[in-house]
């Protein structure tokens, strides 16, 4: 889940680990998320056709949500040290209404960070005691950490909650932003704020799962959707692959 500078080169920390491993490996493993064994899991899966990406269809889609399985990814499965007390945390998939098509936006989060430093991410955060509900930290965190202020998103429903390795219980929540607002990301949290289409993401011959084996030595597995130089994975690709597959149920 930890990428530096958003970039397939350079040096990249341990990530989808417990607490304990990840200190241990910040002095004695460095791990490459990237250069880890993948396949393409498309398995024949179809691409979301581009009508079915549109504003209108996606609300209509949420308003009768189909059913369907969320595909469960191994850090959701696995008991970790420390995670028995998990918190409530919330994340805001953006799809900006561009001419081009929706875009999805992204954040480039601060290295120092103490939680998913350096990595590719949406905006959001830990719920807080304020907070009416998980949808309002959502759209609290987005506000704070890019400067898109709340009126500026029609929220159109969320995703089942992603449990990480660092032990948050996250809900994604899916909103459609018009373009009118105005970047103003937070420096201390965010390194960069950048889009990517959101039909290249939901087309599953762009999803590679990778096979590592962590310093714990338990083998996992974990998705990628590389864009460009971008490297998305780990939870933010997993909730992705969770959108794409309530797209298509």
């Amino acid at each position: 889940m930890l990428v530096i500078k958003g970039t397939l080169r350079g040096t990249f920390f341990i990530g989808m680990s417990d607490s304990a491993s990840v200190k241990k490996a910040s002095t004695h493993t460095i791990f490459d998320p990237a250069n880890q064994p993948w396949t393409v899991e498309s398995a024949g899966l179809p691409a979301i056709p581009g009508n079915q990406l549109t504003p209108d269809a996606l609300r209509a889609r949420f308003q009768a949500p189909p059913l369907w399985t969320p595909e469960a990814a191994d850090e959701n499965r696995r008991v970790f040290r420390g995670r028995e007390n998990l918190v409530s945390a919330a994340v805001l998939i953006p799809l900006v209404m561009r001419r081009e098509g929706l875009q999805v936006l992204l954040t480039q989060r601060t290295a120092h960070l103490h939680d998913h430093a350096g990595q590719i991410a949406f905006p959001g955060g830990r719920a807080e005691p304020a907070d009416d509900s998980i949808i309002e930290t959502a759209l609290r965190e987005t506000e704070e950490e890019t400067g898109v202020a709340r009126e500026h998103v029609d929220v159109l429903g969320t995703l089942p909650d992603y449990l990480t390795a660092t032990g948050f219980r996250v809900t994604p929540v899916i909103g459609l932003a018009v373009p009118e607002f105005t970047l103003a990301h937070d420096p201390f949290e965010v390194a960069e704020v950048f889009e990517v289409p959101l039909e290249f993401l939901m087309d599953p011959s762009n999803h590679r799962l990778h096979s590592a084996t962590m310093v714990d030595g338990v083998p996992r597995r974990y998705y990628s959707m590389p864009f460009g130089e971008r490297f998305i994975w780990g939870a933010t690709a997993g909730m992705l692959r969770n959108l794409y597959h309530m797209l298509r149920a």
